[in-house]
């Protein structure tokens, strides 16, 4: 594996900064692609100072087919593509669905047809476990069909696997993972890197460690009515740092040629449920603050119940999680407070 290039669409992002670090850390070299429509280019500093290693970034926009083929042509020692570039919110989806799907469905059509034109047989997307909708049979597995998607975010995810399945149904040398994400959280043990959107942050975590930091005013938990055990959502939160690693290891799996088709699925979380309500105690209970929030009505692409069934990855790619809601939630307090006494600076 060593020295093999493995180009990372939207390598400044939260989860493609932190799969550099690890892709490092396990010998391959590295090429970021990214746009920086909704992050930093300072996060690949923080990624040279965990791993003594400068990355280098292209700035373009993936969804412009000749950018994209540009970025091939003049790159041909890329052998892997993990692509994380694309936008996700679900709520803003809802609000913007023309954006959603040309951005992302353009910038995967692109990048999985320049990987078939330049001979690069290798490619991971990043997908979701939004590609279930609301699930009725828990936990989900691979083989959980598709329910209605509750957000244009979420018809990208369902879409693109399927675009995918069919690209390699015509093309088998292409090889491509489908890796189904539940919901990322936490930061680098380092505090050199974590969840830095441009943006305002709409993700949970994000939202409860800006709340205790004085950046929001308060967390609004949406739906407290739910089907629940506490009437909030429930989702299946996996450190972004098991994260990364499941993607150097699915890059590993490919170039090792290990695969059982030219087209797999794998569920990435950590197989447990924790509601909203939870997971605010669990900050609560890690930081040792106490957390302004308020119980407020529905949201719209909201899924009431999501978690995983991980056994296949477990199997397959030899992936194991290690970290839970406490370390998820301690190394994003821990990042947050550093990033507030940067701001002060």
């Amino acid at each position: 594996m060593k020295g093999k290039k493995v180009l990372v669409t939207g390598g400044c992002g939260y989860i493609g900064s932190h799969t550099l670090v690890d892709l490092i850390q396990n010998d391959f070299e590295v090429l970021s692609v990214d746009n920086l429509s909704n992050a930093y280019a300072k996060s690949l500093d923080g990624v040279e100072n965990i791993t003594g290693k400068k990355v280098k970034n292209i700035n373009i926009d993936l969804a412009d087919a000749a950018a994209c083929d540009q970025l091939f042509k003049d790159h041909p020692e890329i052998e892997g593509v993990i692509h994380f570039a694309a936008l996700k919110a679900v709520g803003e989806s809802v609000e913007k669905p023309f954006w959603y799907f040309k951005n992302n469905l353009n910038s995967l059509l692109n990048v999985a047809d320049c990987c078939v034109k330049y001979g690069v047989n290798s490619l991971i997307f990043s997908s979701s476990c939004s590609v279930y909708g609301n699930a009725t049979d828990l936990p989900v597995t691979e083989d959980t069909p598709f329910m209605e998607a509750e957000s244009p975010y979420a018809r990208t995810k369902q879409m693109g696997e399927q675009m995918l399945t069919d690209i390699c149904h015509r093309f088998k040398d292409l090889n491509v993972i489908l890796l189904r994400y539940f919901n990322p959280a936490g930061a680098h043990s380092s505090n050199e890197i974590g969840e830095e959107p441009i943006k305002a942050g709409l993700n949970l975590i994000p939202v409860i460690t800006e709340t205790a930091i004085g950046i929001r005013e308060k967390t609004m938990v949406y739906g407290s009515d739910y089907d629940t055990r506490d009437g909030s959502c429930i989702r299946d939160y996996i450190h972004v740092m098991d994260l990364a690693n499941a993607h150097t290891k699915a890059v590993e799996y490919l170039f090792d040629k290990r695969q059982e088709s030219n087209c797999e699925v794998y569920n990435l979380g950590i197989g447990e449920g924790v509601s909203v309500l939870e997971a605010i105690q669990a900050f609560e209970s890690e930081s040792g603050k106490k957390l302004n929030y308020v119980l407020g009505p529905r949201r719209a692409g909201d899924v009431v119940s999501i978690y995983s069934n991980y056994e296949k990855a477990a199997d397959r790619l030899g992936w194991q999680p290690k970290f839970g809601i406490k370390e998820i939630m301690r190394t994003a307090w821990n990042w947050e407070v550093k990033r507030s006494k940067l701001e002060k600076v």
